[in-house]
């Protein structure tokens, strides 16, 4: 399958857990404390609750599946998502989504899954068990037709010789092309701390990559806590501003420079913003890398030039802007389907019309991606 002559690899295509996902799947000493899937007339409903009710992983403001939150993109979704909802969310339904839009290779990550591990100080043993349930089930999603939907498995940043464990189970056992963690999971720490050591040395060993994929909602610290409960304004700074700070601990914080092999991808975030990102951490590190920059032997952007992909929109029109100042190398192509912002069923479609040359198209749409997740 191709689009317009291109093949396409979507790098952050997302599923719809069933409801019952940690139920089913989780180890019986933690059944009765997994959270639950909720309900309701809004058939892209991706809460999850506790046992007693409360929300999981989400703002206790969150006030999105109120008739507030109810406007003309909520109506145009509700339309679009129906018959996908009514029949499951199925392996078979993203497969006919890949083939509405032209995608000839998938890379999944969750919905629900993303608000699992987002409580707060979560006990490391139960967070890990949430990891390999997920895990488990999605392995069986993907078993429908592995060459086209292809694993990123979930693991725990609050312990991290649980998370090497499952690092090295999703890759050894499950065959995953990635791991993902949310940028903004770990208070506390940063990702340069010297605790997580071990888990990027256990990625490098395994070459498999990972995936920093943070979301608009957190029931632990997120920037978008400023606008709560303003959606508009959250979602606006949430994924970005989590995920900069994300590729600022890896790039001026060390870990790449000691972890040469490490290769990490910060996805539905926009690109837009890379080109003074990275020239703001090259200037810091000229002024006071000499102290504070000792792992550093050249500039945080040549480590993410090195060592970092970031997605695109389908129609992120900067994206020019970008490649004019980092090339076309390191930016990875995302549909979203099926969240709110996705362009489904014209994200290809809208990418193709962005103003740049056909040969950058190519790498962002399948070379890249391909070069990210180890595909032939």
């Amino acid at each position: 399958m191709t689009k317009d002559g291109m093949k396409v690899l979507d790098s952050d295509m997302h599923l719809m857990e069933p409801v019952d996902l940690w139920e089913r799947y989780i180890d019986a000493r933690y059944k009765a404390d997994a959270p639950r899937g909720l309900t309701s007339d809004n058939v892209r409903d991706l809460r999850l609750a506790h046992p007693d009710g409360r929300y999981w992983g989400l703002p206790a403001s969150h006030n999105r599946n109120s008739e507030q939150h109810r406007g003309h993109n909520f109506a145009k979704n509700q339309g679009i998502y129906r018959s996908h909802a009514e029949r499951g969310w199925s392996a078979e339904v993203q497969l006919e989504a890949m083939d509405t839009e032209g995608i000839d290779v998938a890379v999944l990550y969750p919905t629900r899954g993303l608000q699992a591990l987002s409580e707060p100080r979560m006990e490391p043993k139960l967070a890990d068990a949430l990891a390999r349930a997920y895990n488990n089930w999605l392995y069986d999603f993907c078993e429908k037709n592995p060459n086209r939907l292809l694993g990123a498995g979930m693991i725990s940043p609050f312990d991290v010789d649980l998370a090497v464990a499952e690092a090295r189970r999703c890759a050894k056992e499950l065959g995953f092309r990635a791991v993902f963690m949310r940028s903004s999971t770990m208070e506390g720490r940063n990702w340069y701390d010297k605790y997580f050591e071990p888990l990027w040395s256990t990625l490098e060993e395994l070459k498999i990559p990972v995936g920093f994929h943070e979301s608009s909602s957190s029931a632990a610290r997120q920037t978008g806590d400023l606008f709560e409960p303003n959606f508009m304004l959250r979602r606006a700074v949430a994924q970005p501003m989590e995920q900069m700070l994300g590729l600022v601990s890896i790039c001026s914080g060390g870990v790449l420079a000691r972890h040469p092999n490490l290769r990490a991808a910060f996805l539905e975030a926009n690109c837009t913003w890379l080109p003074w990102l990275l020239w703001r951490l090259d200037e810091g590190w000229e002024r006071e890398g000499d102290i504070w920059g000792k792992d550093l032997r050249m500039a945080p952007s040549k480590y993410f030039k090195r060592q970092v992909f970031v997605s695109v929109e389908p129609d992120e029109a900067g994206v020019k802007y970008v490649i004019d100042y980092i090339g076309a190398d390191r930016l990875v192509f995302s549909t979203d389907y099926p969240h709110g912002d996705s362009k489904y069923p014209q994200a290809v479609e809208s990418f193709l019309q962005l103003k740049i040359s056909d040969d950058e198209k190519r790498k962002i749409l399948w070379d890249n991606c391909a070069e990210f997740y180890h595909v032939s």
